[in-house]
């Protein structure tokens, strides 16, 4: 990368992995992070935790690792285009979504519920604590000891109690301080990813239709040039064709903004990318109709009765098994110290549930409470 912006995260900048390494060969050192998230279990599970449908629903629904897949081409090309590290921008991408739930928002609401009294869950802080203690594939150290800028974009938001845990990562929710600006573009291209792919899966599962989309400005001036220029394309086609377009409108405006945003600053360093306010953004207009298409799979979508019945099994489920394995740890498929106390106890069934994929998170279910005769 000979190209790299004075102020995007390099090598000479980065502020380095928590334990001291041999460098990589023939990589570089945020190539090495993601090399490191690709092979980690945590990774490998997103391919059957639930986006928006649950796994079994159907084949071609997103899943967590789908989706981040998509933010991670959706990030690179930006970054490339603003002379950012696309590898930084790539890595954060493909782990942001580690320490998920099964079954989305609704595992991490239900999850959340229980944590309540001990300190709460959110999946955020449960990705980087995957990546800095959960994961267990090296000979000296947990976690895979990814770079600090790496781990940084990974937490988007954090409470200010939960910020003074987390030393030099929380340093700049306490000092309203920015990310890089490669870790921005993660942020902001996971909003476009999921976005137009619950468009695209909730048209395919028949739960909104293109006529309703159509009242939604991102969506209907797309929609109309599509159709005008092929009338008689098939429908999926159409929704392709539609979803395609209304995803370049928003990386080119992405883009164009993020890089006036940056030119207004005069930025010389990545000091001076934290200092600033948010830089990577959306032009006023495109962000008003991000924030419409929002509110419309909001009510549309996320509320159907059809999602929202799947929501009320997902948090029942979670809330038994957080439940059972605090009330008997002996049902637990590992041993926990005897001498642990209760809210470290919470947090290693918080840990095991958030872990789970959605498919196990279900046979778990039914191996405890199942009463059939078969059961047993």
């Amino acid at each position: 990368m000979t190209d790299l912006a004075s102020y995007a995260v390099s090598e000479a900048n980065s502020r380095g992995r928590r334990f001291s390494e041999v460098p990589p060969q023939g990589r570089s050192e945020f190539q090495r992070d993601r090399d490191r998230i690709i092979h980690s279990g945590a990774f490998r599970r997103l391919e059957y935790k639930t986006q928006v449908f649950v796994n079994h629903e159907g084949d071609l629904f997103r899943t967590r690792l789908t989706h981040s897949i998509e933010v991670a081409q959706i990030a690179r090309s930006i970054a490339r285009s603003l002379h950012l590290n696309e590898d930084l921008a790539e890595a954060i991408s493909l782990a942001h979504d580690l320490g998920h739930t099964p079954f989305g928002h609704a595992g991490q609401e239900a999850l959340n519920d229980c944590m309540k009294a001990y300190g709460g869950f959110e999946h955020n802080l449960q990705s980087v604590r995957v990546v800095d203690v959960l994961e267990e594939r090296y000979a000296t150290f947990d976690g895979l000891n990814l770079c600090f800028e790496t781990r940084e974009g990974m937490l988007k938001h954090c409470r200010p109690e939960q910020a003074a845990l987390l030393g030099e990562l929380g340093e700049r929710f306490l000092k309203n301080r920015r990310p890089s600006l490669e870790g921005q573009i993660a942020n902001l291209a996971d909003e476009i990813a999921y976005n137009n792919h619950d468009v695209d899966d909730g048209l395919r599962s028949g739960l909104i239709t293109l006529e309703q989309l159509a009242a939604v400005p991102l969506v209907a001036e797309h929609l109309h040039q599509v159709r005008e220029a092929y009338p008689d394309l098939p429908e999926r086609r159409v929704v392709h064709e539609t979803v395609r377009r209304m995803i370049n409108t928003l990386v080119t405006d992405l883009i164009r903004q993020s890089a006036l945003n940056i030119a207004a600053q005069n930025l010389s360093s990545l000091d001076d990318v934290r200092n600033a306010p948010a830089l990577i953004a959306f032009s006023a207009e495109l962000n008003k109709q991000q924030r419409e298409l929002k509110k419309f799979l909001h009510s549309h979508l996320y509320r159907h009765y059809r999602v929202m019945r799947m929501s009320a099994k997902a948090q029942r489920i979670i809330g038994d098994l957080f439940g059972v394995f605090m009330e008997d740890r002996r049902l637990l498929p590992f041993k926990t110290p005897d001498t642990l106390a209760e809210a470290d106890r919470a947090r290693v069934v918080a840990d095991y549930i958030a872990g789970m994929t959605d498919r196990y998170a279900i046979r778990e279910h039914k191996r405890i409470f199942a009463v059939e005769e078969d059961a047993f």
